[in-house]
């Protein structure tokens, strides 16, 4: 099922009826609260270096970053007013973890960055569930018309660091970027993209483990 089959209301997505709503929605920091929780138990199943809950925390930008996203996302979608408040938020994340992401961009469940620094992700980006980025990652454009310009990460996507993934593209489910990769076409479902520009093979084909292709 696509990113854009599976609107369900919760903040990390949008769809076509929210884009009217001026208001947050009733229990809204309640999902926010769940989503969070989510997010921290995320980080601690795929960060062997965590500790402890407090350390992931007190201690983890990718975490900060996404939290923070999840509530300026909350305000973009609330209305016109909300917009410049949801930008500022998003400026603050910025320079408190090194992480630029869009307040329009839409993310699912128990997403996880990894060490973050210098991960950008663009307005129109659509990000599944269980989806994990590694630092340096661009969600980037290849337009300047305000139409669908960024890419689509369905769910279980791996993006190793450094890699580049630009414009409308989307990368199907289960499927893996590997570092430094430059993707500026579809990736298929439980595929592996490699390369510059990248290039894709069944992940059921690749000789590499799965830690080589993401590090």
């Amino acid at each position: 099922m696509t990113m854009h089959q599976r609107a369900d209301g919760d903040p990390g997505r949008s769809s076509a009826s929210d884009a009217g709503e001026q208001t947050p929605r009733p229990g809204l920091l309640r999902r926010l609260a769940d989503r969070f929780t989510e997010d921290l138990q995320a980080a601690r199943r795929n960060d062997p270096a965590a500790r402890s809950t407090a350390e992931l925390v007190l201690a983890y930008p990718g975490l900060h970053a996404i939290w923070m996203h999840r509530a300026a996302h909350a305000l973009w979608q609330s209305g016109e007013s909300g917009k410049l408040p949801a930008r500022v938020l998003s400026h603050v994340n910025r320079g408190l973890t090194g992480i630029e992401i869009h307040p329009g961009a839409t993310i699912g469940r128990r997403f996880f960055i990894d060490h973050g620094m210098g991960v950008v992700i663009g307005e129109t980006a659509e990000i599944g569930d269980d989806v994990m980025l590694y630092n340096g990652v661009n969600l980037g454009g290849r337009t300047l018309q305000k139409v669908k310009r960024h890419p689509t990460l369905e769910d279980g996507v791996v993006v190793g660091a450094g890699a580049r993934i630009l414009g409308p593209v989307v990368v199907g489910k289960g499927a893996a970027v590997g570092a430094n990769a430059v993707v500026t076409r579809d990736v298929p479902a439980e595929h592996t993209a490699v390369g510059v520009p990248a290039s894709a093979r069944s992940r059921a084909q690749m000789a590499l483990a799965e830690p080589e292709y993401i590090i």
